[in-house]
C-alpha cells in the first residue's frame, strides 16, 4: 500500500525526476517530468514537485487512500477497523486490477441484448475510479432501461465508496425487488464496505435485504410530526457520538479519524 509522506519525501526531494509520480503508479505524468528536467535544464519540474508534495502533505490519510490506493484495488486501513468493529471479516487483499461489480446472475434486465451506451461507459469511468462520472452515467441508462438489477447494484457500489449511503440502501433494496437474489455478493463485496459498517446494515440484512416499508400516516396534518421525531434522531445522533468516542479511547480510531467522523455525523 502506498504512503503519503514517502510519496510527499518523493515530491520534494526527487519530484525533478517524478520519481514520487512514478510511485503513485502515474507512468505518464513521471515520464512528463523527466522530459521537461531533460529538455528545459531548469528548476521548473523541481518547483513542480514541491507543489505536488504541499498538495500531498495537506490531503488527509482517507483523500490518499480514495486517491492513490483504492484505486489499485487496496484497502483502506479505516474499512478493516470499522468492519472488525461489526463483527465481519477483513476485506480482502489488494487485488491485481480494479474490476467493477458483475451483473448479477439472477434476473437478468428487460432490455435483453440491447446495448445500453450509458452502462458501457459508466462501467469505463468505474473502473477508472471517477466515481461521480459512473454514477451519472448509470443513472443515466436507468431512465432508458429502469428495471436493469446490474445498473441498481453498480449504482449501490459506486454510492458505497462515496459514502453516500441513503442512496446505496435505496439502489440495493430495488435491485433485490426486481429479482437480485445473489446476498452473498451484498455481504462480501469490497466496494460494499461502507454499506455494511452502518448500524442499520443488520436490520437490512435480516430484513433480506429489503428497506422496511415506510408508516402510511392516515392524516393530512404533520404538524406535529417534526417534534416528535426530534427526540428520537437526537438520541441516535448522541448514542453514535457517544460511540466514537469509546472507539477512540479504545486506541481504534485516531484523532483525526474522530474528528473525520464527528463531522459527518453532525452534518
Amino acid at each position: 500500500m502506498r504512503n503519503k509522506t514517502a510519496a510527499g519525501l518523493f515530491a520534494i526531494f526527487l519530484g525533478w525526476a517524478g520519481v514520487h509520480r512514478f510511485y503513485l503508479g502515474q507512468v505518464g505524468l513521471g515520464v512528463l517530468y523527466v522530459f521537461l528536467a531533460i529538455v528545459s535544464f531548469t528548476i521548473i519540474p523541481a518547483f513542480i514537485g514541491i507543489i505536488d508534495a504541499i498538495i500531498l502533505f495537506s490531503m488527509t490519510e482517507e483523500a490518499f487512500d480514495a486517491k492513490y490506493n483504492t484505486q489499485q484495488g487496496m484497502v483502506p486501513p479505516i474499512y478493516n477497523r470499522r468492519l472488525q468493529q461489526k463483527g465481519y471479516p477483513p476485506m480482502a487483499p489488494p487485488r491485481q486490477s480494479r474490476r467493477a461489480p458483475a451483473s448479477p446472475r439472477a434476473g437478468r434486465s428487460s432490455g435483453r441484448n440491447i446495448q445500453n451506451p450509458y452502462k458501457i461507459n459508466g462501467i469505463k469511468k468505474y473502473k477508472e475510479f471517477d466515481l461521480e462520472g459512473a454514477i451519472e452515467d448509470f443513472s443515466k441508462g436507468l431512465e432508458i432501461n429502469p428495471n436493469d438489477i446490474s445498473l441498481h447494484f453498480n449504482l449501490a457500489c459506486a454510492y458505497s465508496l462515496t459514502e453516500q449511503v441513503d442512496k446505496a440502501y435505496a439502489h440495493l433494496d430495488r435491485a433485490v425487488a426486481l429479482g437480485f437474489t445473489d446476498f452473498n455478493k451484498i455481504k462480501t463485496h469490497d466496494d460494499l464496505a461502507y454499506v455494511r459498517i452502518q448500524e442499520r446494515f443488520d436490520e437490512f440484512e435480516n430484513n433480506k435485504f429489503r428497506l422496511a416499508a415506510a408508516p402510511i400516516n392516515e392524516t393530512d396534518n404533520q404538524a406535529e410530526t417534526p417534534s416528535a421525531e426530534m427526540p428520537v434522531q437526537d438520541d441516535m445522533l448522541l448514542a453514535q457520538l457517544k460511540r466514537l468516542s469509546e472507539l477512540r479511547e479504545r486506541g481504534l480510531l485516531s484523532e483525526q479519524e474522530f474528528s473525520i467522523e464527528k463531522r459527518k455525523l453532525t452534518r
